[in-house]
Order: C-alpha cells, then structure tokens, then sequence
C-alpha cells in the first residue's frame, strides 16, 4: 500500500485542535493543491474565501450551528460555487449571456467540492486536520451579508483546518458502509426494507434489531427531522431563487 492511499484511508474529521498556527508555506501548498483539483472543461467555477479575520470567524461559529470548535481553527476556508466570474465576463465583451441556470449552479458547486477535498488531502499529508461543516448552507441572508456574496456565488461548503490533538489523532475512525453495499454494477439497485436494516446494523455493530431500530429513530430526529435540516432546506430554496 502506498502513502497516498493509506493517508486516504486513514483521514478522519477533526474537530479539536492544537494551539499551532499553520505555516504560511504550508497554507500556500494547501491552496495550490486546491486549484489544481480537475474541473470541468477547466472552468474552475469556484473561489475559496481564506477567513484570517476572528470576528467573521466567530460569526460563523454562531451562524453555522453554534460550534465553538470552528472559531479556534487555524485555517478557515470557504469554498463557493461561483459562475460569476463567467456571467459577467460573458457580459462585459457584449455577450448577453442568458441567465445563469442551475446546471450552471450544480457543475460549480461538483467544481468547488472537488478543490476542497483536494486541500482536505494535501493538508492530511502535512499532518494537518481539518473538518467539513456543510451548515454554511444554513442562514443565507446572514451568510451572504457576511461574505459580500453577490448572485451565483453558492457557499459550497466551509472547512476548517489546524493540528489535531492526541486524543484527536487517537481516537478510531468512524466505520464505513461495505462496499458490498456501495457499489453496484452497471445500475443502480434499490434496498428492501431487509438489505437496508442490514446495511446499517453491518455498519453500526448492532446486536439485535432494536438497538437498530432506536437508534434509527435518535438519528431521525437529530438530522432529519431536526431544526437546523429544515433551515437548511429553507435557505437553500431561497439560494435557488437565483438560478430559477
């Protein structure tokens, strides 16, 4: 097995951190491997916001679910969908561009995910760990005040790096679903209500169906069904609004 397929293996969310600042050189190489992520047609319909302010910081803190943990990270990175570098340049060499769809919008947002995993990985090799937080996607109005978001601008989503702490580092990797359960050959296949319960009793090493069953119903209610799922649904209807 080589390095880079153990670091991939290996990587896991951290959510606690040292109290080191990053070099600035290795913030540079981080960014680098961003841009150099494939994109499509070699559009790179994104921008990374670098947030090096601690007032915006801790506004995201609050604004992306109240997690502390976000203010403390070292690095801080947005990554944004963005088609409108390429609406305005269409619109200022007298193209008349048509209004910018929501094709446009999901390629730049498979573009701007893309460059994120890419620094994600880098910064994994340089020992650096780092967290996706996908509730950017919450609060649209206060997000896009405080990042000056203008339209077809989309908040991809936020990650946040720093050097993981021992019990970080220690700490056991969350299991992954099989890939007997992940892959299928040539199309895709639908789960019964058996396949399913075994899937996720495979991956949480449940002993019997109930502690399935309860603990499918804890995780209902803690994402699904919960506040911030249906603020988030609410602000990305309205992020739509746009590209409609």
């Amino acid at each position: 097995m080589n390095n880079t397929i153990k670091e991939l293996l290996e990587r896991k969310s951290v959510r606690v951190f040292l109290e080191k600042d990053i070099a600035e050189d290795d913030k540079q190489l981080i960014l680098q491997c961003a841009v150099n992520a494939p994109s499509a047609g070699n559009q790179q319909m994104y921008r990374i916001i670098d947030v090096t302010n601690q007032e915006i910081k801790d506004k995201l803190s609050v604004l992306c679910d109240n997690q502390s943990f976000i203010s403390q990270a070292k690095m801080l990175l947005v990554f944004c969908g963005d088609f409108r570098k390429w609406y305005d340049a269409f619109k200022y060499t007298g193209l008349n561009p048509r209004s910018v769809g929501v094709g446009d919008l999901i390629l730049a947002i498979e573009d701007s995910l893309i460059a994120a995993q890419n620094a994600v990985s880098a910064a994994w090799s340089l020992g650096i760990g780092s967290c996706y937080i996908g509730d950017i996607l919450e609060n649209k109005e206060e997000i896009k005040k405080l990042l000056k978001l203008p339209d077809y601008v989309f908040p991809s989503t936020l990650v946040v790096f720093g050097y993981p702490t021992a019990q970080q580092l220690e700490r056991l990797k969350p299991k992954r679903e099989s890939l007997k359960y992940l892959v299928c050959e040539n199309e895709y296949k639908e789960y019964d209500k058996e396949m399913l319960k075994e899937m996720f009793m495979d991956k949480q090493n449940f002993k019997n169906e109930e502690e399935y069953l309860n603990w499918l119903k804890r995780f209902y209610e803690r994402k699904y069904n919960s506040s911030f799922a249906k603020e988030m649904t609410r602000s990305i209807r309205e992020y739509l609004k746009e590209y409609l």
